[in-house]
């Protein structure tokens, strides 16, 4: 009589969990919360950034003019662009987001004009674009350079022809640089929206008289590393 009793309090003993399973179950949870904190720390996070009200001050403040808008639709998968010269339309100046070819940009700073169809990719990417007219002083883009060298992950440095062939830029009436510079960005609040619910981001750019390192930085820091696909910055080093 007494052996099934004995029987029964193992059983229960062992259905009753342990202290340590119960510091295993613990750690699981401490370790996924790292996890989630490790994602949102390495996408960036909204914290510490300048607001966009910042970004709109220090822009304004340096002579440039700016805007803020959704892409034009395009397909998914690089479809809308299957070639580097199928022609495309992007609604701002210079381009911030939408259509791109399936192939970007190896982070770097560039002298010469390059296919602006992949620096919209490196865009989607997180990265931050900085442009220049073929009328730009060079001092102007030594300036751009030294920007890009303080801090050149994710980041991009061409100039930008006086023509483009097969690109349209909507309400654009003389699409060109001349002698200024500029900065653009593609941001969205949250990847997994990307191309769900016809939420596509929003595109930034900005146009300077000249360089100004206090918009720019202001711009930069609010901007990079928040592009649709999730990248994080310190994934898009130059060379890369």
């Amino acid at each position: 009589m007494q052996a099934p009793k004995v029987r029964k309090k193992e059983r229960r003993e062992r259905a009753r969990p342990s202290g340590l399973l119960l510091a295993f179950a613990g750690a699981g949870i401490v370790a996924l919360a790292a996890v989630i904190v490790g994602i949102v720390a390495l996408r960036g996070g909204s914290e510490g950034r300048p607001t966009a009200l910042e970004v709109t001050a220090a822009l304004q403040a340096a002579g440039c003019t700016s805007m803020n808008k959704a892409p034009l639709p395009f397909l998914p998968n690089h479809r809308s662009v299957p070639t580097p010269t199928t022609p495309v339309r992007w609604n701002t100046f210079p381009p911030a987001a939408g259509a791109h070819y399936q192939a970007p940009l190896v982070w770097n700073f560039y002298d010469e004009p390059l296919n602006p169809r992949q620096a919209v990719h490196n865009e989607e990417h997180g990265g931050v674009v900085l442009w220049w007219g073929p009328k730009t002083p060079s001092s102007t883009v030594d300036e751009l350079r030294q920007f890009y060298l303080k801090s050149p992950d994710a980041m991009v440095g061409m100039p930008l022809a006086a023509k483009n062939p097969g690109i349209t830029f909507v309400g654009v009436e003389n699409p060109s640089l001349g002698r200024k510079v500029a900065i653009t960005a593609w941001t969205i609040d949250n990847p997994l929206k990307y191309f769900k619910n016809g939420d596509l981001g929003v595109g930034h750019a900005a146009v300077c008289p000249t360089f100004d390192e206090q918009a720019f930085s202001t711009f930069r820091d609010a901007y990079r590393g928040l592009g649709p696909e999730g990248i994080p910055t310190s994934a898009n080093k130059p060379g890369t």
